[in-house]
């Protein structure tokens, strides 16, 4: 059925013109087009070694229940999660993107300021938008480093500000002693975006003991294994609590996902195993790119691959069988960088390859 002009002036004019979320292409496609029976997935920053036994464990045992809705209060998950993390305050939601955006929902009005570290991750100014809000973009320093004093300054009123550590798509790691400079000096809420700081050695969590103002959330995607499954979670402020489960999309987080999640984090041995090839591939990346490779807390590396567009670069990579990031979409950096998460063997020894070729 063919489109009328009545129909899409109905779609509100952020939906009809405004800019989107970028994905990296589909290894399907690379694999079609170029004729690869493999192709190094290192595009997405997933767990190269899949799920953990005990994950696939809590989700065959939850399967009879998935004709019941989930309790919207994931009462497993968050003993869970206090188990390993400690008695904080914990929420849930479908993925780090479905906190966020619950998190704007409960706080944001439209027209509030939302302050943002830039370049960066670009569903916080998405969503924001979604909701009506008016980002306000703050660049980083040349070396990626927060702007410590610029942003307080355009945090300080802002209902919800939002920083990332370590970075995506840089991997910067902004040191403890920045972010408690930040909370004591603005009136709102600083969002601490922590979905790669187990490959890192920072630690946030004591903040959430001292601060009313911080939410630090957190996903299973990363080091977990868990991405398709969507889970993310977030330490929060006593009083938001409440808050956010009232602002929350009914029956978010399923019962498999959430059953998964409680698995995953029984099993310290599989986190160990991955940060630890982490860490020694992404030494390697560093010292045999043969490019600037900057210093990265994540599981992937940023590489400048000047005087190529992130665009051409990655277009290059995809006809020798590589998945990587063009950095292009991400609001405030050069054109020149590509994101490569850390893969299998046989994928990061595929990159360097095809890197020196470049």
């Amino acid at each position: 059925m063919q489109q009328s002009g009545r129909s899409v002036n109905l779609v509100r004019e952020l939906y009809r013109q405004g800019p989107s979320y970028v994905f990296a292409k589909k290894p399907g496609e690379i694999a079609e087009e170029f004729g690869f029976s493999q192709v190094a997935r290192l595009a997405s920053n997933e767990n190269p070694f899949g799920p953990s036994p005990f994950a696939i464990n809590e989700i065959n045992k939850a399967i009879d229940t998935i004709n019941r809705y989930p309790d919207t209060t994931q009462p497993d998950l968050i003993h869970a999660l206090e188990k390993f993390h400690g008695k904080y305050s914990f929420v849930t939601g479908a993925g780090m993107d479905g906190v966020i955006e619950t998190c704007i929902r409960a706080i944001v009005n439209p027209g509030d300021k939302v302050a943002v570290s830039t370049p960066t991750f670009s569903f916080y100014g998405l969503a924001t938008a979604a909701q009506g809000g008016t980002v306000e973009n703050v660049p980083r320093n040349a070396e990626f480093s927060v702007d410590i004093s610029s942003f307080i300054s355009s945090a300080r009123d802002a209902k919800i500000s939002f920083l990332c550590t370590p970075n995506n798509p840089s991997g910067t790691v902004t040191p403890v002693s920045d972010i408690e400079e930040i909370l004591r000096n603005i009136n709102g809420i600083l969002f601490l975006d922590n979905a790669y700081v187990e490959f890192s050695a920072e630690e946030y969590r004591p903040l959430m003991n001292d601060y009313e103002n911080l939410i630090i959330g957190r996903t299973m995607s990363k080091v977990f294994g868990l991405a398709g499954c969507r889970v993310g979670y977030a330490f929060v402020p006593g009083w938001f609590r409440q808050v956010y489960e009232k602002a929350a999309t009914p029956f978010a987080l399923n019962n498999l996902s959430a059953a998964a999640a409680t698995g995953a984090l029984q099993d310290q041995e599989f986190l160990d195993k991955t940060i630890s090839f982490v860490k020694k591939w992404r030494d390697i990346f560093t010292r045999e790119a043969g490019r600037q490779v900057l210093s990265s807390g994540a599981n992937f590396v940023m590489v400048d691959v000047s005087p190529f567009t992130g665009d051409e670069a990655a277009d290059y990579f995809a006809q020798n069988g590589v998945l990587v990031r063009s950095c292009r979409s991400f609001p405030g950096l050069e054109d020149h960088y590509i994101r490569v998460c850390i893969g299998e063997e046989w994928e990061n020894t595929r990159f360097l390859e095809v890197l020196r070729k470049i």
